[in-house]
């Protein structure tokens, strides 16, 4: 199975690639610092040794735009919806603030409910 291609951004003056994996760093930076998220969580086929970039999963290109898939633990006793949404929104947000790509789609899964050590 081939990678898919980076995105790209097109300009009279040339194109623009952005890897998966800058997105995926601007998620993790993201997802870490948003509101009722205590960590990231990783999957056995999500497994990095980037910290920012685990349970981060970042594919599509072209016009379509990138989608993201991420997996993370939140703080026990918050609205689990209402967490999930707006990390979705906000990632969503800065991804194409940040990068000027498209952003199809945000798939937010919870793998875990636990207490902050804070």
């Amino acid at each position: 199975m081939e990678a898919a291609p980076a995105p790209a951004l097109a300009s009279p003056l040339g194109r623009i690639s952005i890897s998966h994996e800058a997105v995926a760093h601007i998620v993790g930076r993201v997802a870490t610092e948003a509101y009722g998220v205590v960590g990231m969580a990783s999957r056995k086929r999500l497994l990095t040794r980037d910290r920012l970039r685990q349970g981060i999963s970042v594919g599509g290109s072209g016009e379509e735009g990138v989608t993201i898939e991420l997996n993370v633990i939140v703080e026990y006793g918050l609205n689990l919806a209402e967490v999930a949404s707006t990390l979705r929104n906000r990632v969503q947000y800065e991804v194409e603030r940040l990068t000027g790509l498209r952003v199809a789609g945000v798939e937010v899964r919870i793998q875990d409910v636990r207490r902050s050590s804070a």
